[in-house]
């Protein structure tokens, strides 16, 4: 008997909510392309056979970021600037060290403007690995609303137009 996607999710630990919602859905593809939920989208594609790729993760980061600039004080071009350094970065176009500078120079806005700038700044950063920066920048944007996750889960899947595989048995930490 082929495995469904509502089994595979629960042996991989999917929240309860997750699991339910997945089982309205008749396929794989139609669950992928229907979602709004970001955060369970980077779950599955934490726990899937895609092989990490940091610069789609750090792009899509920067996406996020960029969805919550609107956020910040008009005049405030730190924060937008972090950003980009940190797509220049990802396409191989800045330093670590112009990341680092940009993404202080965002902190010191945060200081000043508040969540917003500091949430970009976070994202924008991607600090440790790319993966944790798509998750944070995820969080960080996603804490304003259904609205903010259903736009992240449009961001995903256009760098993951395609449902991932997911990995039975597969534990991210």
């Amino acid at each position: 008997m082929p495995e469904t996607l509502n089994n595979t999710l629960k042996k991989l630990g999917a929240c309860a909510d997750a699991r339910a919602w997945a089982a309205t859905q008749p396929t794989r593809k139609a669950a992928w392309e229907n979602c709004k939920r970001s955060e369970w989208m980077l779950w599955a594609i934490a726990r899937s056979t895609i092989s990490p790729d940091d610069q789609r993760l750090r792009l899509m980061a920067c996406d996020f970021a960029e969805a919550v600039l609107h956020l910040i004080p008009a005049g405030e071009t730190r924060p937008a600037e972090a950003v980009r350094i940190a797509r220049l970065f990802a396409l191989g176009e800045a330093t670590r060290e112009e990341l680092a500078t940009a993404w202080a120079a965002a902190w010191a806005a945060a200081g000043a403007a508040g969540d917003a700038a500091g949430d970009a700044a976070w994202a924008a950063w991607a600090a440790g690995t790319a993966w944790d920066a798509a998750r944070d920048a995820a969080w960080a944007a996603g804490t304003a609303g259904d609205a903010a996750r259903a736009a992240q889960a449009s961001i995903i899947r256009k760098y993951y137009p395609n449902p991932p595989r997911l990995k039975a048995g597969h534990n991210v930490h």
